[in-house]
């Protein structure tokens, strides 16, 4: 599995056609084909390319993120 830094995973933002990554407690998941993530944006609040652990504490949704394919591991 690939492994991901945080500098990596900043390129994958879902803009101008680039894949859309977010993590999540250390997985690294594709949420490209998500209608939610369109753009690499989820609802004007998160953006893909980055380590969302923290601000899934006030999601309100359940970790029901754990459905996107996983892709690799941040480092």
């Amino acid at each position: 599995m690939k492994e991901f830094t945080l500098e990596e995973l900043k390129s994958f933002d879902g803009k101008d056609g680039r894949p859309a990554y977010v993590a999540y407690k250390g997985i690294v998941y594709d949420v490209t084909e998500s209608a939610m993530w369109s753009e690499g944006d989820h609802e004007g609040m998160h953006f893909a390319g980055q380590d969302l652990t923290e601000a899934h504490e006030d999601a309100p949704h359940d970790e029901h993120i754990l459905d996107f394919p996983e892709v690799g591991r941040l480092v």
